[in-house]
């Protein structure tokens, strides 16, 4: 079905291609999973499937990509959109129309799909991503998961014979991310769809794959079965890193074949009394009471009461739409709240003026580049400095702790995910916040970027500053996280110290905590510092 020979990719002024002489065959129904660190061209690589590459992207292509048998060079996306069917990162920015249903249609008007045929599509479709109550809404209503699940569906609609998917749950709970997957699953076994995806959430994708796709960053690309390659890839979901440490042979991809293994582990770590990650209570940097936020008639977050202490780091977690945007942007102040009261060491930042809230508490939203506006990281470092009336220098040092080495020279949109995050971040520290929120900030990074940016806010929290993150990746969670609060229909329902709020849900358990249940062990370095070396 997609056929690779000898292809090469490269960019303008790169100092080497991103592909090189990748010779591949993906066949017909397979799902292949597209592994590899961020920035190593797993984009390009998707990119070339559909002709993207180099049709809109720009760069030289070398070799032939041949899928069903067009071959991209001489056949441009159009050409090839009733064969191959693409999600970005970002559906907000792929949508056209104004609502789910015409959303669903769209893709199907521009093949003249017949109108009988479209209305029967679009009535499977929105039941098989169960967003049928969602038909009427307007797209820029919708949470960032519902979002993400219309995008998959405007591409499902037209009966692609190849979906490419770049990273597709990253904005979906683990409910809604699993219902989104099987529904691709049965695409794969049912109507024999291949599909392509890339997905840094691998602990989701890597138990339904057939294949992966391994970049190591050198523009070459490996292939081989899922116990094969993740034997020795440099990212690996925790189910297969901790079945490295335990030695587990063949290494488990789903949670049931890893309990199958996992009796004497558990047994060993009987004897170990799991280390405390708790705080000690300091004083209240955030009080909130009461809060209300309405969108006409929705009451998106319902008299929600929520303090948080000094030093303390809390994951805010629920399924899509629970309200959690919501209830950052009325703790943030430049969000509507229409009930409560919030108070950041006694102030409300919704009625200061913009400078002093920013030296109150600083938001990072679900896309960080929607606040970087200058053309360079110098000019973006230079203009925080300026507005949070810091020391000239302060943004850069900053950013320079968190991650190293950035060319001040780079435009910002040039940045990979995890340092343009990192550059956001620089940014709202500059005014040096008590409070810090964060609104999905694992999106696009890698399990090592991840590990990175948990010991940021560790150090973050250590030298005083409270942290409250929004959130859909439980890993994470279990990693950096000293409290979690669980939000449905915009009410609180779960307050607690991580371990005893996500062991006890099935939703929001990590594979760690799954796999060793009835043990509170969160972590694979949890497991191998109990064990020892």
């Amino acid at each position: 079905m997609i056929r690779f020979s000898r292809v090469g990719v490269a960019y303008d002024g790169a100092a080497r291609p991103v592909l090189s002489e990748v010779d591949l065959v993906v066949e017909e129904g397979e799902l292949c999973l597209v592994a590899g660190r961020t920035g190593v061209g797993k984009s390009t690589f998707l990119g070339a499937i559909n002709g993207l590459v180099p049709h809109f992207t720009g760069g030289r292509l070398t070799g032939r990509v041949l899928v069903a048998g067009r071959d991209t060079r001489t056949h441009p996306p159009r050409e090839l959109a009733s064969v191959v069917g693409v999600v970005g990162q970002d559906p907000l920015a792929g949508f056209v129309t104004d609502t789910v249903e015409e959303e669903l249609a769209y893709g199907m008007e521009q093949l003249a799909v017949a109108p009988e045929v479209m209305r029967k599509r679009v009535e499977e479709t929105l039941d098989l991503l169960g967003v049928a109550d969602l038909r009427h809404r307007p797209l820029r209503t919708l949470s960032g998961g519902q979002q993400q699940r219309v995008a998959i569906g405007s591409v499902l609609t037209a009966h692609p014979r190849v979906l490419v998917l770049d990273e597709p749950t990253s904005a979906l709970d683990p409910t809604a991310a699993e219902e989104v997957l099987a529904a691709i699953t049965r695409l794969v076994h049912d109507l024999g769809t291949t599909v392509v995806v890339a997905e840094h959430r691998m602990e989701r994708v890597a138990q339904y794959a057939d294949r992966v796709l391994y970049l190591p960053g050198d523009g070459s690309v490996a292939s081989g079965s899922p116990a094969e390659v993740f034997a020795y890839a440099d990212v690996a979901p925790p189910i297969v890193e901790l079945g490295r440490l335990a030695g587990w042979s063949p290494l488990p991809l789903s949670v049931r074949d890893a309990r199958r293994q996992a009796g004497p582990l558990r047994a060993r770590l009987a004897a170990h009394p799991r280390p405390s990650t708790a705080v000690e209570p300091g004083a209240s940097v955030v009080r909130a009471a009461g809060v209300q936020v309405r969108y006409g008639d929705v009451l998106a977050v319902r008299g929600v009461d929520l303090r948080l202490a000094r030093g303390e780091v809390v994951a805010l977690m629920g399924r899509n739409g629970s309200g959690k945007s919501s209830l950052l942007w009325a703790v943030q102040g430049s969000g509507p709240r229409s009930g409560g009261t919030v108070e950041v060491l006694g102030e409300d930042p919704a009625r200061l003026k913009p400078r002093a809230a920013r030296a109150l508490v600083g938001l990072v939203p679900q896309s960080p580049a929607d606040l970087l506006y200058l053309e360079t990281v110098d000019a973006e470092c230079a203009q925080a400095d300026e507005e949070s009336a810091a020391a000239a220098g302060t943004t850069r040092s900053l950013l320079d702790r968190l991650v190293p080495g950035i060319e001040g020279k780079l435009n910002p949109r040039d940045l990979s995910e995890g340092q343009r995050l990192a550059l956001v971040l620089a940014v709202q520290l500059a005014a040096a916040p008590p409070a810090l929120l964060l609104d999905e900030p694992t999106r696009g990074l890698d399990y090592p970027a991840k590990r990175h940016f948990a010991s940021v806010l560790a150090s973050l929290a250590a030298s005083g500053h409270t942290i409250l993150l929004a959130t859909h990746d439980v890993e994470f969670v279990a990693v950096a996280a000293h409290r979690v609060v669980v939000l449905a229909e915009g009410e609180v329902v779960a307050n607690g110290p991580t371990a005893e709020v996500v062991v006890s849900s099935p939703a929001f358990a990590p594979q760690v905590a799954k796999i060793l249940a009835p043990e509170p062990w969160l972590t694979v370095d949890e497991v191998a510092g109990a064990l020892g070396p």
